[in-house]
């Protein structure tokens, strides 16, 4: 029970849970676990303890910690037993689960003093070398390491030691004593305690326990069982670590020299250097790991002027000098990094090839033949001349029509990188040109980082929505654009944060707008504008067939062999459920219409869907627009007029009347001010030639006027009705019934002459929507007629007018009579008689 009372006290100090006994065949069993080894042969068969990156020597007290399994084991067995272990370093400190060919060959056999259980089942040992072991051989492996050693005696003097050994020792003290003089990591105080070891061995053994070096080296000192051999081997490790701790010293001194105690990076840095100029290393300083390094290097690599090149040396230059911690290092370290990042002297080597271009404009987009024309003569020209400065194009046209899609064509047709900076809502003027470096977290303006994204000097830039860009009390967006889009100033562009010349001349530069009406007439100049126009009904068909219908069938999951949308169910869609001048509306309710048919062949497993015009409310439900077609009976005081909107051409069916009153113009239908006069105009006109047309003189007294334009919840305004409703108004005053199947547009002016308005094409393609058959324009316009499809053109006829009074014959049944001219005779002192003519025109 001696041996069972034992084990239960190591349980309670090292925490091994092992169950407790309750019979005799227990307490045999452990009694043969833990017997008294014996020992054969002279040797001593000891639990082994493996040391990771630590050797302990004979008569040191040290201790460590052990976790693993087989070490808590082996420490068992040794506090049973005599409390013996032998303790051997392992070769490779990394190897968490070491084998017996792991282990050294010579260690320490050692008494274990004290135990100590520390969080986490570890326990720390405090234990004392007592004489070097050699392995014999290895005994078992399980559950604990056990090895036959060789117990090493140490040769001893006594009191007559040679003058030989004695002269090794007192010269191992004196470089012992200047390591110590060197080292902060030893402390002196221990000099006095090593000093007074009287024997050569033991000495040498205390030394190497007191010094900083690696386990390797104090396992050689631990291997030399001859005192005078292990001396010699301490005598040149101290040399050699006294060589180190000067070098160590000397470059200390120089570092403190230049660099403040505080700045400890820098102080890396410098220590680097001084080690390097002690190697006697050929490479600068600033090596191609040092950040510094890599930012000369990539300066060196730009070939940038000289003048900005010295501008970026002499930043880098006082990043050397400042903390890189510090809050103006980082700030100096971003500017020099964004200068290094630009793609200074870096072009697009694609050739252009005019054929191939012409190919991939005509792949993206269906007809806009003049702007295509006007891209590939641009690249035509720029594939000649390598001089040419980019132009600045401006594509204007209404929404969806293809304008951002149209530049990056011309990107991939050019062969360059494609960049875009969307203007819409843009406001401050910092956008363009920077924010400059004092204020915190300026950064450069979005021109200079779409150059760095592009990473070459010409690629196309897109600048979006120009017209809608604002301008406020951080500045005038547009002005700052000026700089920017004008070929004789943007060779030297200069950003607020970079404070150097840019090269912007080999960028072709891009611009889309709806309108040219809110961009500054200065910016305006600057620019090349080339129009889009909107697409046609035909036109609008063919896109869909060829692009958008293919396009969304492949994205909803469908097969184009099972889908069959026909060419009239794609016209009920432009005409029905889309009121736009480009294809965007109407590539959404494609979509639409392919979520529909998708769900329906899920539901009802179909093997094919077929759409046409009669189903097409089916899927898309009831029919959201219509177009007004004319009638065939003319009526009194209802003139068919034309308009533009932001969605294409419409038709305007104005109406007026004349009813007995006071004279009051009465205007409705939300009409804008421009409209009102038009009106107001129209109505003098008629005043001034009321007897040509066999009125009043004073009607306009004795009725009010309405004129009114359907739809009423839609605002209208411009001058290009004013024709339409001087004819409107003849028509109600004359009784005489106005064609329906004619349209007009023009501004009239106070003499009736008609003027030239804008939007023709558009006028035109909606007039032949709604089933005119006869036009009429300004004079001026005739030139509008040559953009009108070819199709349309054969089926309409135009009529080109200069004057009011030319609309007459072509839009009333009849032409107004003039008034009966009264005359009265008056006797004068001749006695001849004199007649007056009244209204004579």
């Amino acid at each position: 029970m001696k041996v069972n009372k034992l084990r239960k006290l190591l349980n309670d100090i090292v925490g091994l849970n092992h169950e407790k006994t309750n019979d005799g065949a227990d307490v045999q069993e452990a009694s043969e676990e833990y017997a008294v080894e014996d020992e054969t042969d002279g040797l001593k068969h000891l639990p082994t303890i493996p040391l990771r990156g630590l050797v302990i020597f004979p008569y040191m007290v040290l201790h460590f910690d052990i976790g693993r399994e087989k070490s808590i084991s082996a420490l068992e067995k040794a506090m049973v037993h005599n409390q013996l272990i032998f303790l051997v370093g392992q070769q490779d400190s990394e190897t968490n689960i070491p084998a017996a060919e792991d282990f050294y060959q010579v260690g320490t056999i050692a008494k274990i003093k004290q135990m100590l259980k520390l969080p986490g089942d570890v326990i720390r040992v405090l234990a004392e070398g007592i004489s070097r072991g050699t392995v014999v051989k290895l005994i078992s492996e399980t559950p604990y390491f056990k090895y036959a050693v060789k117990e090493i005696q140490e040769a001893g003097y006594g009191n007559e030691i040679p003058s030989r050994i004695i002269a090794m020792m007192r010269s191992t003290l004196n470089r012992f004593e200047e390591y110590l003089s060197l080292s902060s990591k030893v402390s002196r105080d221990v000099f006095p305690s090593v000093a007074s070891v009287e024997q050569p061995g033991r000495l040498a053994d205390v030394i190497t326990s007191h010094l900083n070096i690696k386990q390797e080296i104090k396992q050689s000192v631990l291997e030399s069982f001859d005192p005078e051999k292990r001396l010699e081997i301490l005598n040149k490790i101290l040399s050699k670590e006294i060589e180190i701790l000067h070098i160590e010293q000397d470059i200390n001194s120089k570092v403190r020299s230049q660099i403040n105690k505080n700045q400890r990076e820098y102080y890396l840095r410098e220590q680097m250097r001084a080690i390097q100029e002690e190697l006697g290393s050929e490479e600068p300083a600033e090596a191609a790991e040092d950040e510094i390094g890599d930012l000369r290097a990539q300066l060196e690599n730009l070939q940038l002027p000289e003048k900005i090149a010295k501008k970026v040396e002499k930043e880098i230059q006082r990043l050397t000098k400042i903390q890189s911690s510090s809050a103006e290092g980082g700030v100096i370290r971003t500017y020099v990094e964004w200068i290094v990042s630009l793609p200074w002297n870096k072009y697009s080597d694609k050739q252009i090839d005019i054929a191939e271009a012409e190919k991939i404009l005509n792949e993206d987009h269906y007809g806009l033949e003049k702007v295509k024309e006007r891209i590939v003569e641009y690249l035509a020209v720029m594939k000649l001349s390598q001089s040419l400065r980019g132009p600045i194009l401006c594509l204007v046209g209404p929404p969806g029509v293809g304008k951002t899609s149209v530049a990056k064509s011309i990107a991939r047709a050019a062969g360059r990188e494609f960049t875009r900076m969307s203007l819409g809502g843009v406001r401050d003027e910092a956008e363009i040109r920077g924010h400059r470096r004092t204020y915190i977290g300026a950064i450069p303006g979005r021109v200079i980082s779409a150059m760095k994204d592009a990473g070459a000097m010409d690629p196309v830039f897109l600048f979006d929505e120009i017209d809608k860009a604002g301008n406020d009390f951080r500045g005038d967006l547009a002005s700052a654009l000026l700089e920017v889009l004008d070929p004789e100033q943007n060779k030297d562009f200069t950003d607020h944060y970079l404070e150097i010349p840019f090269d912007l001349s080999k960028v072709m530069f891009i611009t889309t707008a709806n309108t040219t009406d809110t961009i500054p007439r200065p910016l305006l100049d600057r620019m090349e504008l080339i129009t889009l126009p909107s697409y046609t009904e035909e036109e609008k068909v063919k896109i869909a067939r060829r692009y958008l219908v293919p396009k969304k069938i492949i994205e909803h999951g469908l097969q184009p062999s099972n889908v069959h949308i026909s060419e009239n169910a794609i016209h009920d869609i432009v005409n029905y459920y889309t009121r736009e001048s480009g294809v965007r509306n109407l590539e959404r309710e494609i979509a639409n219409l392919c979520r529909k048919i998708a769900r329906k062949t899920v539901e009802k497993k179909l093997s094919a869907v077929r759409v046409s015009a009669a189903n097409t409310e089916e899927y898309l439900g009831k029919k959201r627009f219509r177009y007004d077609i004319v009638g065939d009976l003319p009526q009194i005081g209802v003139v068919t007029g034309l308009a533009w909107t932001s969605v294409g051409g419409t038709t305007l069916s104005i109406e007026t009347s004349a009813v007995p009153g006071t004279g009051q113009i009465v205007l409705t239908g939300q009409l804008g001010d421009v409209m009102k006069e038009s009106a107001r105009a129209g109505i003098s006109y008629i005043r001034s030639i009321c007897s040509e047309l066999g009125l009043e003189g004073d009607f306009y007294k004795k009725k009010d006027l309405h004129i009114h334009i359907p739809e009423g919840a839609t605002p209208k305004d411009g001058p290009s009705a004013g024709v339409t409703m001087c004819a409107a108004l003849i028509s109600t005053l004359t009784n005489i019934p106005a064609r329906q199947n004619v349209a007009m547009t023009g501004e009239i002016t106070l003499r009736g002459m008609v003027l030239p308005v804008g939007g023709v094409r558009e006028k035109i393609l909606a007039a032949h929507r709604a089933g005119i058959d006869k036009v009429l324009l300004p004079v001026e316009n005739e030139r509008d007629i040559e953009e009108i499809p070819g199709n349309v053109r054969r089926k309409m006829e135009f009529v080109l007018i200069e004057h009011a009074r030319e609309t007459l014959p072509h839009i009333l049944e009849s032409v107004p009579a003039p008034a009966k001219v009264k005359r009265r005779e008056k006797r004068g002192s001749s006695g001849a008689d004199i007649g007056a003519n009244s209204n004579a025109d």
